[in-house]
This record gives structure tokens, C-alpha cells and sequence, in this order.
């Protein structure tokens, strides 16, 4: 709960709703949408909403009837609520709740149920009746299910309807589980689940095969009676459907677009989810902006690409056509422009990554000084420094700096439990060849057996084995690209080590062991992940465990920490965005070979790692693609053209 308290005393001031742009900025969205710098705020703002609507209702001696949501999106909300009812006295004993949704055919008991999850964020949490909790029934026999769902509907007519309905939002458009083809007019019942929906929850169920095909949900004619709808969406994952959403037509491929209809709904998000909406991401195409660097920048890239002309060969009309006529008022003509953006981008590439000693430094990403730095490169999981930056993690080293990387999490949660069966079988075969026999070995390699998934987390046990199969490629990996074997260190930060796939919030701990390993080091480089792609995931935790490290060291001023530069890197799923790159490190085909190759050692993530994602492809093919790709588009923009590229951003502390 750290992460979270912290927000909550230090943001006050950002509780209520905050509306973004004006009337004629918003004129292309079809909801209310409130935009938030990051998803703790925001999910402590609809608390705080749903907080004042039960003492309301209460003071009015009334029943509050809620629909509640499940999945990452609402995991925060609910934190508050169990805080305010802890700490503020918050009253749930006269609340109804209605769940949106429930997996066909999966027991309240399987820690993947929804029955379990809504009991295990919130309803154990605080004094809601149990009589008063509703959700719908997977395990029921198939020819009960429609008078179930009919049932459903008769007991929230009962109670009145639904005063507030908390909503998430799929990849696919879905709210509850209403798959795209969904009726306007549809009830609660049980619909088949889409592929993309079933691959977005494969990790939670140790692979696709194990994710049900059909899930008990009530329709959007349901959720669209409710009195009040609040929709919450984190993350870049998001943006694309939010965009369609928001700003699209409503039609049955994209249910969420029927919220459209609803008078008083309001669309909750934070700022990488709210990137594709118009305002923000051609905000020159909307109206007048105000021309920060940043914004040119972003401008000048896009237009490049729209009219598919290198920078240099941009001209007056292709500005003043694209709505961009104001900025070329600023500078004059297009070849001042041209010239100054060609340059700032020129400049981000470097083959020193760690600086080019005895060379001016003024147009180059890194220092010159000094000529040997000390890096610490923070990788989330014990593969995320070779996907993501091995050709520079392999530079570094071989141009002499002094380079350590740090595995934050053991990683033990994406081995699959047949891998760690035939690590652990062979540990026992061996240890017997060599008159070494192991008793225990065999109690866990049949604990391993056990083909039922979510019932239970990974014992101690087994997530010692697949914490040392994901150490031994981690060794091997970074091995490979010239680490030293002191230089590797494993941080296991307590958060992880959960044993399933809902993982803790950062604590005291985890930011402790942090910050031990920064002050041991003392960098003049740290690398790290700012792939925030769930924003509940691990990349984020771990993240914020040095975000919070710093920030404590900051406040010691330590004198080595002003020299302390801190560069992120993008994980295996996504790329920064051309504009937003400050420093690009080009690749030969050698070496997109050897980061290939390093990534190999990496095994139990290669051919069905768990948490795929809705890419298919191996992680080395994911990264190599992204490298080139980056190339191609410097090269598009009229820069030198590479066989592929690395890229960060620095973000300051």
C-alpha cells in the first residue's frame, strides 16, 4: 500500500476530476473524458466519488446499489475504498453490489474466478453484507443458465437499479465481457469470449489453453440503465479503443461506443491511454497550440511521414496544408525548420553510449566525462536487458565502462510448471547417477504434476526452482555480452514473490534494496525499463522502486548523485516514438546477431513464453523487428540508414 498512501497524501489537491482542453479542442469526443497524469490519481478520484455516493445515500437512509468491475483497471479503486473504510470509517453495510461478469464454468474458489478476486481486493476488506453481494454463478449446469441470468436482472430491478456502474474497457471494445457483435439491447447472459480477450488473460491461467471460452455477462442494455457509469482505461495498450471509443461511431464491433448513448458517463484516463484522442495526438490538426519544443518535434516527425518526404524536403504548402501554418509564422520559412528539427535528430544518434571521451560533447546524447562510467542497468525480469538493450549493454562493455546489471524480480512467475518439472527431474536422475538421491525432489516433482491450474499459488519450492532457471539464463545471457560474474546481481524484490500472478505493492523493502545497490555502485549511468504497458504490471513496480530510490537519496544529496544520469528503455512490446527519443544507438548486422544470440540463452521464454501477449512471435523476433524499424524511420526522415537501433530517453529525478 506504500505507492499508493503516498499518492494519497501528497496529491490531495487532485481528488476531483479534472476537465482537459476546452469545448472546441474536445468537439471530436462523443463522451465526457477526464484525463489524469498517471492511474493512482485517477483511481483515487472515482473512489472518492463512489465514497460520497454511499454517504449519501446513507444519510438519506437509502440503499446504494453498485455494479462493480473486475481486472487491473479497478485494482486501485478498490485499495482506496478498503482505505477509507479502514482508516475514515467508510460504511459498507448498506451496499448492494452487482458484478459485471463471471468465467462459465470456473468454481468461486479458482483464484482466477472473479468471485475470488472482487473477495480478495475488497469484499474481505469491509463490512458489506454477504447477502448483499451479487455475482453471477459460473459452475452452474448449462440449461440453468438463463434462468440464472434472468434471475440476475430481476434482483438488480429489485434493488432498485444501479446507481453507479464502475467499468474497464478490452482491447476488443469490450465492457464486461460484451465481445464485439454485441446487442445494444442485450441482457445479462453467456456469451463466447474472443481470441484476443482469452490471449490478454493467458498469463493468469499459465498458458491460452487453460483460459475458458465463455464467460456469464450482463448486456449493455443492463450497464447502459445504470443511473451513473464511470469507465476506467490505463496504459498505451488502451489507447487505440479508446480513441474508437471515444471519438468513433457507435457500432456492434466496437460495444464500448455505445456508452455514447448514456447522459451521464465519464471516461477516466491517464495519459498514455489518452494519447490517440485527437487533442493529444494531432492537437495541430484541432487548433491553435502552444509550440513547445516537444510539440514541434512531434509535429514536423508526423508530417514527414504524412506526406512521406524526408524532413529536409518538407516545403511552405506541405505546412500550411496540415494545419501547421502558424508554426511556420514562428520560424519563418520551412527551411529553418527543416534545418533545426534534421539537426536535433541528427544529434540523438551515437554509437558511445556511454559517451565518446576526448570529443566535444555538445551535440551528443552522453558526456564526454567521464571516460569510464560506472552503469547500472535495471532489468524488471531476468531477460528484459538483452530484449530490450543488449547491443547497448554489449557496447558499453566493450568500450571499457564499468557495467553491472541488476535483475529487480526473480521472474519465477513465467516458468511453466512442466519446465520446472523437467529441471526438476533432471536435478533428481542427476543427483541419483551420482549416489545423491533427493527425497524432497520428488514430493515437489509431483506437486508439479498436479494439472489444475489457479487453484493455488507456487509453493516455496517451486518457485525456488523456477527462480534458478531464469538466474541460470540470466548468468548466461548477460555472460555473453561481457559481464563480469560480480558485476550480476539478483535483487528479488519481496513485491514479486507472491507465488502468483496478483504481486504486492512496493514497499519499504523493495525501495531499501533499491537504493543499497545505487549507493554501492554509485552510477554515473542507470538503465531502466519505462515500458509501462500495464501499469499494474511488474515493469511499473519496478520502476518506481528506483523512481523512489532516487528521490530518498536525492534528499540526502549525496555529492556523486548529481553526476547520476538516468536513461529509460522500452521493453519488448512497444518502441519510444521517433520524436520522443533522445538517444538512438545503431546496430550492425553483427551485432543484432550477437543480441540475437543472447536472447537465445533465455529458454524457458522462447517458443510459448507465458505472457505472450497478442504477438506470436519469440521475443528475439519482437526485438529485432522493433530495432529495424526504428532504423527505417530515421532513415524515412532523411538520417543515415542503419541495419537497427536502440533507443532511450532520459528522464531526470
Amino acid at each position: 500500500m506504500l505507492d499508493l498512501l503516498t499518492i494519497h497524501n501528497t496529491a490531495q489537491a487532485d481528488i476531483s476530476y479534472r476537465h482537459v482542453g476546452s469545448t472546441d479542442v474536445t468537439r471530436y469526443e462523443k463522451m465526457h473524458v477526464e484525463v489524469f497524469r498517471d492511474s493512482g490519481q485517477a483511481s483515487i478520484a472515482v473512489a472518492h466519488e463512489i465514497a460520497d455516493l454511499m454517504r449519501d445515500k446513507a444519510s438519506r437512509g437509502e440503499k446504494c446499489v453498485l455494479g462493480l468491475a473486475t481486472g487491473s483497471s479497478p485494482i486501485r479503486v478498490y485499495a482506496e475504498l478498503v482505505r477509507l473504510h479502514r482508516e475514515e470509517g467508510l460504511d459498507f453495510s448498506h451496499v448492494i453490489t452487482f458484478n459485471l461478469d463471471e468465467y462459465y464454468e470456473l468454481p468461486p474458489a479458482n483464484r482466477n474466478s472473479y468471485w475470488y478476486f472482487m473477495h480478495d481486493h475488497l469484499f474481505n476488506h469491509v463490512n458489506v453484507a454477504p447477502r448483499n453481494i451479487n455475482i453471477p454463478k459460473g459452475n452452474i449446469p448449462l440449461d440453468e443458465v438463463y434462468r440464472h441470468c434472468m434471475d440476475y436482472e430481476a434482483r438488480i430491478m429489485a434493488s432498485g437499479g444501479l446507481d453507479f456502474q464502475l467499468l474497464g474497457i478490452g482491447r476488443t471494445g469490450h465492457v464486461g465481457f460484451n465481445e464485439p457483435g454485441s446487442n445494444s439491447r442485450s441482457l445479462t447472459r453467456l456469451i463466447t469470449l474472443d481470441h484476443l480477450t482469452r490471449v490478454d488473460a493467458a498469463g493468469d491461467f499459465q498458458g491460452i489453453s487453460n483460459v475458458p471460452t465463455r464467460a456469464v455477462t450482463m448486456g449493455i442494455q443492463t450497464i447502459n440503465q445504470a443511473r451513473r457509469i464511470v469507465l476506467l482505461a490505463w496504459g498505451h495498450k488502451k489507447a487505440e479503443i479508446i480513441q474508437q471509443t471515444v471519438e468513433g461511431e457507435r457500432t456492434s464491433e466496437i460495444p464500448a461506443t455505445y456508452l455514447q448513448e448514456h447522459p451521464n458517463v465519464t471516461v477516466l484516463l491517464d495519459e498514455e491511454s489518452s494519447a490517440e484522442l485527437r487533442r493529444f495526438n494531432t492537437p495541430w490538426l484541432v487548433g491553435p497550440c502552444d509550440w513547445t519544443d516537444t510539440l514541434e518535434r512531434k509535429a514536423i516527425v508526423w508530417l514527414s511521414r504524412h506526406v512521406d518526404r524526408p524532413i529536409l524536403k518538407l516545403t511552405e504548402r506541405d505546412y500550411n496544408s496540415n494545419g501547421m501554418s502558424d508554426l511556420l509564422a514562428l520560424y519563418g520559412s520551412a527551411y529553418d525548420l527543416n534545418i533545426r528539427m534534421f539537426n536535433q535528430l541528427q544529434h540523438t544518434i551515437t554509437g558511445w553510449p556511454g559517451g565518446k571521451h576526448g570529443f566535444d560533447d555538445t551535440f551528443r546524447p552522453e558526456r564526454a566525462n567521464p571516460e569510464v562510467k560506472r552503469v547500472i542497468i535495471f532489468s524488471p525480469h531476468p531477460d528484459d536487458d538483452v530484449i530490450s538493450m543488449g547491443g547497448t549493454f554489449e557496447r558499453l562493455i566493450a568500450q571499457g565502462h564499468d557495467v553491472h546489471v541488476a535483475y529487480q524480480t526473480s521472474g519465477n512467475n513465467a516458468v511453466t510448471n512442466a519446465d520446472a518439472r523437467r529441471y526438476a527431474e533432471f536435478s533428481r536422475d542427476l543427483s541419483e547417477n551420482f549416489g545423491a538421491g533427493n527425497a524432497r525432489l520428488d514430493f515437489i516433482i509431483n506437486e508439479l504434476s498436479d494439472t489444475s491450474t489457479g487453484a493455488k499459488a507456487d509453493s516455496a519450492d517451486i518457485r525456488k526452482i523456477k527462480s534458478l532457471i531464469r538466474r541460470g539464463e540470466a548468468i548466461a545471457g548477460a555472460r555473453f555480452v561481457g559481464a563480469a560474474d560480480d558485476h550480476i546481481h539478483f535483487l528479488d524484490l519481496p513485491f514479486y514473490e507472491t507465488g502468483s500472478n496478483r504481486k504486492n505493492e512496493l514497499g519499504e523493502d523493495d525501495i531499501r534494496i533499491t537504493r543499497e545497490l545505487i549507493e554501492r555502485v554509485r552510477p554515473h549511468q542507470i538503465f531502466a525499463a519505462g515500458d509501462l504497458a500495464d501499469p499494474h504490471g511488474t515493469h511499473k513496480v519496478c520502476l518506481d522502486s528506483i523512481f523512489m530510490a532516487l528521490k530518498e537519496l536525492k534528499g540526502d544529496r549525496p555529492p556523486w548523485l548529481a553526476d547520476t544520469w538516468l536513461w529509460l528503455y522500452r521493453g519488448a512490446w512497444q518502441e519510444w516514438p521517433v520524436h520522443e527519443i533522445e538517444m538512438a544507438v545503431p546496430m550492425s548486422p553483427a551485432q543484432v546477431e550477437a543480441k540475437r544470440n543472447a536472447i537465445f540463452f533465455h529458454q524457458s521464454q522462447k517458443d510459448g513464453a507465458m505472457f505472450q501477449g497478442e504477438d506470436n512471435r519469440e521475443f528475439w523476433q519482437r526485438a529485432e523487428q522493433r530495432n529495424r524499424e526504428t532504423a527505417r524511420l530515421y532513415n524515412q526522415l532523411g538520417l543515415t540508414e542503419y541495419e537497427a537501433m536502440e533507443a532511450f530517453r532520459r528522464r531526470d529525478f
